[in-house]
């Protein structure tokens, strides 16, 4: 999962009183006092920001705007909502480069706007609808607590586990796995293009979703067969029927705490560990290794986080677990660690994209 993560300054400054003094204080930024109130008082709004995504994509604005520039009442007569209210939404996420208003008032799309339409290849607009939705807000509200008490914020909301709370809510579980969906999209070509498949002709989608990593997979590289593992309900909705595919794929309701199917080259398990604590990934990854023949390779792939001060994905990914699962991000030495527990070696790693780096892993001699 991914989502917006606040821009720093990267530089490091330090300054203060001469050498000596009792009141001698290193800081990090050079900024006046106003500009640091200023950023300081932005960050804690950033809410505002989520909540105008959300709006714009419910609404669907930038489908919209695909045929060209049109002013806010033009947009709410076509999304049927209010004028004015709608001008100051999009004249609010023009300021982060959300949508632009030209000197006659009219908005336009911009890069950062285009994956907010319905109709794109690599579209994010029911990820970041979903992203808006009560589990989502009441969970983050209640951040403070489980920071507390170690807990997940979203069991203290729900009284439940997440997942088990989808289960249990068939239309939210629908959307959010469809949400998943469409981030997972815009990353399996990417993973694709890094990973070397041509000596495989097996695999197996451990977690898959519905199957789009599998499916880039398998257009990629036509000597495969795949088959794509995951929860009854997720499995139902894979988009792996297709023309091209015919005769190439399977796709199997089961849990991978207690079995995979055996024997195939390759088993991928694509941002599934950071959604469990460390005892049930290793449990998962046991799994793996009992159905893996002697040649067979594991992926497992995640944003990993980095050491140092700058934004990454890996690092509010790892605040979100916080919220809504009790999972974590975790570092690459935290990932080579999980492996080794569970008998694994890791060969090599690779970065396509910061959302997803790749631990290829074999089992240990």
């Amino acid at each position: 999962m991914a989502g917006a993560h606040p821009e720093a300054a990267g530089s490091s400054h330090t300054s203060g009183t001469p050498h000596g003094s009792e009141a001698e204080q290193p800081l990090d930024s050079p900024a006046a006092p106003d500009e640091v109130t200023g950023e300081l008082l932005e960050l804690s709004l950033g809410y505002l920001y989520s909540a105008a995504l959300h709006t714009a994509a419910r609404f669907g604005i930038a489908d919209h705007l695909a045929g060209g520039p049109r002013s806010a009442d033009e947009l709410a007569k076509a999304a049927e909502v209010d004028g004015p209210h709608l001008y100051r939404l999009l004249r609010f996420l023009a300021t982060k480069g959300v949508f632009r208003e030209d000197e006659e008032g009219r908005f336009h799309l911009t890069p950062l706007a285009q994956p907010l339409r319905s109709d794109t290849e690599r579209s994010l607009r029911d990820y970041i609808m979903v992203r808006g939705e009560p589990v989502f807000w009441q969970s983050a509200a209640q951040l403070h607590e489980a920071v507390r008490t170690g807990s997940t914020a979203f069991e203290n909301v729900y009284g439940l586990p997440f997942y088990d709370h989808l289960a249990a809510d068939p239309a939210v579980g629908k959307a959010f796995n469809s949400s998943m969906a469409a981030f997972s999209e815009t990353l399996s070509n990417d993973v694709v293009e890094a990973v070397d498949f041509s000596g495989a002709t097996s695999a197996v989608d451990v977690g898959g979703g519905r199957g789009g990593l599998l499916r880039a997979i398998l257009r990629r590289n036509p000597q495969m067969t795949g088959t794509l593992v995951d929860l009854e309900p997720v499995v139902a909705g894979h988009v792996l029927d297709t023309p091209e595919l015919t005769g190439r794929w399977s796709a199997q309701a089961g849990d991978f705490f207690a079995s995979v199917p055996s024997g195939a080259d390759v088993y991928l398990l694509k941002h599934v560990l950071a959604s469990w604590p460390d005892e049930e990934c290793v449990r998962i990854l046991r799994t793996c290794r009992e159905a893996m023949p002697a040649h067979g390779r594991l992926l497992v792939i995640n944003a990993m986080i980095p050491a140092g001060n700058d934004p990454h994905p890996g690092k509010t990914i790892d605040v979100l677990m916080m919220t809504v699962l009790n999972g974590k991000g975790r570092t690459r030495a935290e990932y080579e660690a999980l492996l080794a527990t569970a008998g694994f070696s890791v060969v090599r790693v690779l970065d396509p994209s910061p959302h997803a780096s790749i631990m290829e892993a074999v089992v240990a001699e």
